[in-house]
């Protein structure tokens, strides 16, 4: 991951600037950091995730929507992250949207040169009221780990290998294989 050479941005300011800059980037504390390219692994996770949320959307009757990687949440006035997927039950979205403020469900994929910071800075996800559900995928393993919003208000963390997950709310169920796709 590279970082511009700049001033510390606000994400006002770094949204602004976002069609000057190449490839995918996030805001960590006032810092813009560059994405490393992903591995097919990460990617194919990535489009899993994806689809299986929205067929458990689809099942469930529900209008919430699932989105890829590529919408900003933030987190402060000086973090954004771009999960790898989400769930979003709001209202429609208007075509430029840049940044979802109310996810219901976020996933990130670890990859080798992000993994520490998915697995603790971004429970930072649960700064937003939203936010009930915090997956993190490891697409070499086939694994996962579910932090959830427990009903007391704290953390709730499950390791995911198999069978279904249920997402509560918005009341999906999802097999965890179909969170990895095909082997």
């Amino acid at each position: 991951m590279a970082t511009a050479p700049q001033t510390l941005l606000t994400v006002d300011e770094f949204l602004a600037r976002a069609d000057e800059l190449e490839g995918k980037w996030e805001l960590r504390d006032g810092v813009a950091v560059c994405m490393a390219p992903e591995r097919i692994s990460h990617i194919l996770t990535k489009s899993a995730a994806v689809n299986a949320l929205a067929a458990a959307i689809r099942r469930a009757g529900s209008p919430c929507q699932a989105l890829p990687d590529g919408l900003g949440v933030r987190i402060s006035a000086r973090s954004m992250f771009i999960p790898d997927a989400l769930g979003y039950c709001g209202p429609p979205l208007p075509p430029d949207t840049r940044e979802i403020s109310d996810p219901v469900i976020v996933v990130e994929v670890l990859s080798p040169s992000t993994a520490p910071y998915d697995q603790v800075d971004k429970l930072a996800y649960f700064s937003l009221p939203s936010v009930m559900h915090y997956l993190i995928l490891n697409p070499d393993t086939r694994r996962g780990v579910l932090h959830k919003l427990g009903q007391s208000g704290g953390i709730e963390t499950s390791i995911l290998r198999e069978g279904t997950l249920r997402l509560d709310p918005p009341g999906l169920e999802v097999e965890v294989a179909d969170l990895f796709g095909a082997e």
